[in-house]
């Protein structure tokens, strides 16, 4: 098991109010393909109010940091067309939770993540392509492909946490 940077006690006190805002926005996304601005708020919010009471403050105000070019990296990919403005604002959000350590395992989880995403959809698609998947409403000519936008925001995701997980591993 990899050894991380956040304590038991931080894990917990955060997981305590960024899951629940975390499955709603899982849930809103995947519904209706949008994730509200209060959301984003309330998250960056939990890390303004909890994290000052369960980390030590040198840490606390370094992972301002990781919003900040978190942010400006996830607008460069909204203005791309690779990823909407709320996965850029839920993005930059949740940035100061993750320590600076745990990137590597943090983009090792999201291409598991996508990846594992990838396949459910392909294999929902080639087994019931009437029940409303993209592909089988695309086949009877009800909806617009949106696959190369998704292949192309896949593409561009993978690359950038390869990238960014050999130039942190390589320090």
């Amino acid at each position: 098991m990899p050894t991380v940077a956040v304590s038991i006690s931080q894990s917990i006190a955060f997981l305590i109010f960024v899951a629940p805002l975390c499955l709603y926005v899982a849930w809103n996304d995947l519904r209706a393909m949008k994730i509200p601005t209060w959301s984003t708020d309330a998250l960056a919010l939990v890390f303004v109010v909890v994290g000052v009471f369960v980390m030590p403050f040198s840490d606390y105000m370094w992972r301002y940091a990781h919003f900040g070019v978190v942010l400006v990296v996830a607008m460069l990919l909204n203005a791309l067309g690779t990823m909407g403005a709320g996965d850029s604002k839920f993005l930059a959000s949740a940035a100061p939770f993750i320590a600076m350590q745990d990137v590597g395992l943090v983009f090792l989880l999201l291409g598991l993540g996508m990846l594992s995403g990838f396949a459910i959809h392909r294999a929902q698609c080639s087994s019931h392509p009437q029940h409303g998947s993209r592909l089988g409403k695309l086949a009877s000519g009800q909806a617009v492909p949106i696959g190369v936008s998704t292949g192309r925001r896949a593409d561009y995701l993978s690359r950038m946490a390869f990238v960014l997980n050999m130039a942190i591993t390589s320090f």
